[in-house]
């Protein structure tokens, strides 16, 4: 038979209030008593009823993850980092892949709301989710705006654009063709283009926003960026909005004889460390995955305690080189 509260309190011989002070870490207790309770603990290997104790607590410790796919490198980082810190901090998490639906975004959310998660963090592109405007539910974005109470974690995505098109334009390169997600998007990821087009008239060149949507099949997007290089054939350097893109374009140059460095610039956008690795050659704008989830994790803290938090948290780029002659 499976042992109970009673049981404990029993063989420690306490009362089944002192054990429940113990395994809730409450009141002032005697390293003795505490100690006599988890020895009993031990010789009964009693399991503690987690629900219970959670909901004694009024909270469960679990995080909600909910992010457009694990299978892109900069997400799947992200989540990575962002596990391990929350296991760190004594959480646990669940994890939604919304796929950019928002139909499966909003059965992810009520799930996780389901689950009863302590707060989540978010990085999808849908908008207009009732769900995200539960007042009492702590949410924190990454790179993504949701509503106006919802703090955003993003990198300096203006500085990056400025960072990439600057340095094709001092590699002597004059047309440069910026590939970009959808316009209407409302996401601090948008100020890379603006960067782009801003860093172009700012040097009396003209600005090309090649725009795609990111949710399209791999198949779809390889075609577009062949219709890139047939709408452009004399396209000196292309600055990509991801890494991802970037690779794609990288292979579409090849099979279309482009030569890069010495035909074609390229510089991407997230620097992952499985990207930098793999294509050590590409140039790109590294993201500071670690410091964004940690501070992700620190503002959901805030929001938790029911802290006063920032609209806005933007942390600082940097350059990846590349291995080539890019530089």
């Amino acid at each position: 038979m499976k042992p109970k509260l009673e049981d404990v309190a029993k063989l420690a011989k306490v009362s089944k209030t002192t054990v429940s002070r113990v395994l809730n870490k409450r009141g002032y207790l005697s390293q003795e008593t505490i100690d006599k309770v988890h020895a009993a603990m031990e010789q009964l290997n009693y399991q503690p009823n987690v629900v219970a104790r959670q909901l004694y607590k009024k909270q469960t410790n679990i995080i909600g993850l909910l992010f457009p796919t694990v299978a892109n490198p900069f997400f799947g980082e992200l989540i990575e980092a962002l596990e391990k810190k929350l296991y760190q901090e004594g959480f646990k998490v669940l994890i939604g892949n919304s796929m950019n639906d928002p139909e499966k975004e909003t059965d992810y959310l009520n799930q996780l709301l389901s689950e009863q998660v302590d707060g989540l963090i978010v990085g999808t592109h849908n908008q207009g989710i009732k769900e995200y405007k539960y007042a009492n539910l702590p949410i924190v974005a990454i790179d993504r705006i949701m509503n106006e109470d919802i703090p955003v974690i993003e990198s300096d995505n203006y500085a990056g654009g400025v960072l990439a098109t600057t340095r094709l334009i001092n590699m002597g390169a004059k047309k440069i063709v910026h590939t970009n997600g959808p316009i209407n998007l409302e996401t601090p990821a948008k100020r890379r283009r603006i960067a782009y087009e801003e860093t172009m008239r700012a040097n009396q060149l003209d600005p090309i926003t090649f725009t795609l949507d990111f949710n399209i099949p791999y198949d779809e997007k390889k075609r577009l960026f062949y219709e890139l290089f047939e709408t452009y054939p004399d396209v000196e350097a292309i600055f990509a909005s991801n890494d991802v893109d970037a690779a794609l374009i990288l292979q579409v140059a090849q099979e279309l004889k482009r030569r890069v460095p010495e035909d074609l610039l390229v510089i991407g956008y997230d620097g992952t460390t499985i990207t930098r690795s793999i294509l050590p050659n590409l140039t790109t704008i590294i993201q500071p995955i670690d410091d964004i989830a940690t501070t992700a994790i620190q503002v959901l803290k805030q929001r938790l305690k029911k802290e006063a938090t920032d609209t806005e948290y933007i942390l600082p780029i940097s350059l990846w080189e590349g291995t080539t002659s890019q530089k």
